[in-house]
């Protein structure tokens, strides 16, 4: 019966009742504004790779064409500049960017890699020698010591006629701070050897919105001197990650009205036993439930529940309605499959429910000072890391590891690459802990705090 009292309480006060409608509609409400508010129509396209999402497709390469099957190889000398700057080879299925391609190169720190479509990226020994050998739609990659010995690295696909092969040189934006700044690096390819043609230059992937451009006073170039070409180079070829994207949003972002929302659960759970302490009615539950644990874990579920289904009906409705307007402002957003939407929705959800529940443990044991104290533990941090762009990395991830707002990790969508140079904080949308852990460390805090007001409800008159 305890429950269907609370739930009694809760539906027969209209301002608790137009409080959870409130939450739901703020989700909805900043989403709607969030998505016609940026004005994105004149923005640069976004290169889209072979497996659907962002790409960075921007570097000098100096190519021929490749109709049918070919080999090229060549010594090359180690690109100066970024650690992630790369000096290779390459055969990409034209020179539009996001194409599909497979390149074997040399990177400033990371030693020799073979890498494809964007994502993939296979490691390798030590090595000058490059070679790559297509076979049909088959690229091969291979290094060698001395040029004459080789191993096999692994293979990619990259059908297409229109083919191209050549050299390469890309050099990403270098982290420095919050922030990152162009840079460009220079290699050198001795003793090519590359199916006959006539070489051409040209930076692809100049007018996309994810090249970062060249630093001041460089350009891409290549020079030829006796079979040695010197090639100078900007850009990647990577997944692109979201600094590099100004153009771009997110789920979270187009989220942002949970920030309000949480303030409106965190008064109404807090309201919800504060009223019963100030109006003397606390004495008449406990007397009509002598069980005083029964009593909080029915306040808990009642207005969990409830606060769940307001906190999904809002986020259901939020996400598709901002990420359809968003891209009707030429905002793009980034992809995500049914099911990571599915999952941002539901974490949403579960974000409030489970906040709503603290504030309800955090009232019982405080009587006064718990929306203060609630807000304090979630929504400040959140502010501080995912709203203002000045709190040192280490300190927002420290932040979003320790503190109730973990758990605004169920909104992320994005993944960091490891052989992506980027600012991966919590501004920018990459939690420290996976979705559901940063949850569960809102909930390991909610346990905690249900345990000692189930012990202080106990101990003490109402």
């Amino acid at each position: 019966m305890t429950p269907h009292a609370e739930w009694t309480k809760l539906r027969t006060v209209r301002a608790w009742v137009a409080g959870l409608l409130a939450s739901a509609l703020m989700v909805v409400a900043v989403a709607v504004l969030t998505g016609i508010s940026t004005d994105q129509r004149n923005a640069p396209p976004v290169p889209v790779g072979p497996e659907g999402g962002p790409v960075t497709d921007s570097f000098y390469l100096v190519h021929r064409s490749l109709p049918g099957n070919g080999t090229i190889s060549a010594s090359v000398i180690a690109p100066d500049g970024a650690p992630w700057a790369k000096a290779g080879l390459i055969v990409k299925d034209g020179t539009r960017p996001g194409s599909r391609y497979a390149a074997i190169m040399l990177t400033g720190d990371h030693g020799v890699r073979l890498q494809h479509d964007f994502v993939h990226d296979v490691p390798a020994a030590p090595a000058r020698w490059l070679r790559l050998d297509r076979d049909g739609d088959t690229v091969t990659g291979a290094t060698s010591a001395d040029g004459t010995h080789w191993t096999t690295v692994g293979t990619a696909q990259v059908p297409g006629r229109d083919a191209r092969v050549g050299l390469f040189v890309a050099s990403p934006q270098v982290v420095r701070g919050r922030g990152t700044v162009p840079s460009a690096s220079t290699a050198v390819f001795d003793d090519v050897r590359v199916p006959p043609g006539h070489w051409t230059g040209e930076q692809i992937g100049a007018g996309t919105a994810t090249f970062g451009g060249y630093p001041r006073g460089t350009i891409g170039s290549f020079t030829e001197t006796a079979g040695r070409l010197t090639v100078t180079g900007a850009g990647d070829l990577a997944p692109a990650v979201r600094d590099g994207l100004g153009s771009g949003g997110t789920l979270r972002e187009i989220l942002t009205g949970t920030f309000a929302a949480l303030v409106a659960v965190i008064v109404l759970a807090s309201q919800f036993v504060s009223t019963e302490y100030r109006d003397d009615l606390m004495r008449v539950t406990l007397t009509a439930t002598p069980r005083r644990g029964r009593v909080l874990a029915a306040k808990a579920v009642v207005l969990g529940a409830v606060t769940f289904v307001a906190g999904l009906a809002g986020s259901a409705v939020a996400v598709p309605l901002g990420s359809t307007l968003a891209r009707a402002s030429g905002v793009y957003v980034f992809p995500v499959s049914p099911w990571t939407q599915l999952r941002v929705e539901l974490g949403t959800a579960a974000l409030l429910a489970t906040t709503a529940i603290l504030a309800v443990a955090v009232a019982t044991v405080f009587r006064r000072g718990a929306v203060t104290t609630v807000l304090t533990l979630v929504v400040l941090p959140y502010l501080l890391v995912a709203q203002l762009p000045f709190l040192p990395p280490d300190a927002a991830h420290w932040l979003t590891t320790v503190t109730p707002a973990a758990a605004f990790a169920v909104q992320q969508t994005l993944v960091p690459y490891h052989q992506v140079s980027g600012v991966y904080t919590p501004y920018n949308d990459y939690y420290p802990l996976p979705p559901w852990a940063g949850l569960a460390v809102l909930a390991a805090y909610t346990a905690v705090a249900l345990a000692v007001a189930a012990a202080v409800l106990r101990r003490r008159d109402a």
